[in-house]
């Protein structure tokens, strides 16, 4: 139930928004505009406050809205109106016009984004976890524990790393640049030191679930500590205990949680049980446990060890907030990166050089709403900002039906003079019309696939 509120309340604000944009600049243009829809299909709700004037209505199908000017009247526009269509309006006029939706959700995302900025959210501390073997987080010479302050793609211009989620957005932005990255780093009782992520050498420009692998930088630091021991599990028949302190296993050091959960898994990597040493502290004393993982079967097929046991402690977290100022100037700096991210994102699908799963569609998106309301208030301004901003963007694209469309026919217009003629807006029209529906069933088959565990 959520789940469907939430997405009922996103597209809502994010339609009525659009919508807005349009509305208002046609009123200051001097147009009149007979409707104000959300949604379309049958009308639920309407009001009309003036006699004549512009009717708003709710409507069945909340997967869109729209702005009907007079010119579309069936029963045609009256002599005394003839100045208030939007055909009359100059070229600039229609421009705004039509420009004041996609606009105005780009000015929604950044006011998201700052309200977010201003509330504060709790992220995991930029604490680094153990990174994988040979990954270019081991390369760099990052270690379990280190905690990330800082990143420079160029070892002078330094952006300060306050979360998880900093740094996540500072690697992705130097995969999509194709740049090397340097971080800021300390260690407990240590000093700072900078190390350099070699990302300019990664395949591909695309951060897909192998190049996350690949750098190493997917997990947050936690203590290898046994937080539960599952009934007739493993660990429980060797033992351990809530609260055990692992130190090494078979004199191989352990230094946090996922250095842990990889030597166990790897424990069975020939598909037979193995019998580990481990070395564990508990209430200040030093035990020696002898324990046999099971053999379990990874998603890939792939033997791992197990030992049922829950491992580690909740992450550390941190506030992230910002004064009023910085966190307006974050607000800008995100939606601007965050729309040149889904706009090459959208190029490289179209050619090819991204995969057409990451394409979403409204199921993904209802259960984003839902998730992100769960976390708090803030994480939901934040997500909501971060599809305003796909909806400001997508509709920027020109693409016949979308307002980017109508800009481009615009642009014809402004360069030669004329408009675009009758038959060649209808067929215009028509492609666009077939390229969406094709768009949005593909959307919609990886929003059924990823429910079904298929991507």
């Amino acid at each position: 139930m959520i789940t469907l509120l939430a997405f009922v309340v996103t597209l809502g604000i994010l339609i009525l928004v659009h919508e807005y944009g349009h509305y208002r600049v046609a009123l200051g243009c001097g147009v009149k505009v007979d409707r104000f829809s959300i949604g379309f299909g049958r009308v639920l709700w309407r009001r009309q406050p003036t006699q004549g004037g512009t009717e708003f209505v709710i409507s069945a199908l909340p997967l869109g809205g729209y702005v009907r000017w007079i010119d579309d009247r069936e029963e045609g526009v009256l002599p005394s109106e003839a100045n208030q269509t939007f055909k009359s309006k100059s070229l600039a006029q229609r421009t705004a016009i039509v420009a004041a939706g996609p606009l105005s959700n780009l000015l929604l995302a950044v006011v998201l984004y700052a309200a977010s900025n201003w509330i504060g959210v709790e992220e995991p501390r930029a604490l680094l976890a153990t990174p994988p073997a040979g990954s270019l987080a081991e390369q760099a010479g990052l270690r379990a524990g280190d905690e990330v302050h800082a990143t420079s793609s160029d070892g002078t211009d330094w952006h300060d790393v306050r979360s998880m989620s900093d740094l996540s957005w500072e690697v992705a932005q130097a995969v999509e640049r194709g740049e090397s990255l340097s971080l800021l780093v300390s260690a407990q009782h240590e000093g700072e030191r900078s190390v350099t992520l070699a990302l300019d050498g990664l395949p591909s420009k695309e951060l897909d679930a192998p190049a996350v692998m690949r750098i190493g930088l997917d997990g947050s630091y936690s203590e290898a500590l046994i937080d539960k021991t599952f009934p007739g599990g493993a660990a429980a028949k060797a033992g351990l205990q809530a609260g055990d302190r692992v130190l090494s296993i078979d004199d191989q050091a352990v230094p946090d949680r996922a250095r842990l959960i990889q030597i166990v898994r790897a424990s069975a990597a020939r598909g037979d049980p193995v019998t580990m040493h481990w070395r564990v502290e508990r209430a200040g004393q030093v035990l020696d446990v002898n324990i046999t993982p099971v053999v379990a079967t990874a998603a890939d097929g792939a033997p791992i060890g197990k030992v049922d046991a829950q491992i580690g402690r909740p992450l550390q977290m941190v506030l992230v907030r910002y004064g009023v100022v910085d966190g307006l100037r974050q607000g800008v700096s995100r939606t601007w990166e965050m729309s040149a991210m889904t706009l090459k994102m959208m190029g490289k699908m179209l050619i090819g050089h991204a995969s057409l799963k990451n394409l979403s569609g409204p199921l993904t998106i209802a259960d984003y709403a839902g998730q992100s309301v769960k976390l708090g208030f803030a994480y939901y301004l934040g997500f909501l900002a971060v599809v305003s901003v796909s909806l400001g963007v997508l509709n920027l694209l020109p693409l016949p039906i979308l307002d980017g469309g109508y800009l481009m026919y615009y642009l014809f217009e402004a360069v030669t003079g004329r408009p675009v003629s009758e038959q060649w807006l209808a067929r215009l029209q028509q492609g666009g019309l077939a390229f969406v529906l094709l768009m949005m069933s593909l959307a919609l088959y990886n929003d059924v696939a990823r429910l079904l565990g298929l991507h």
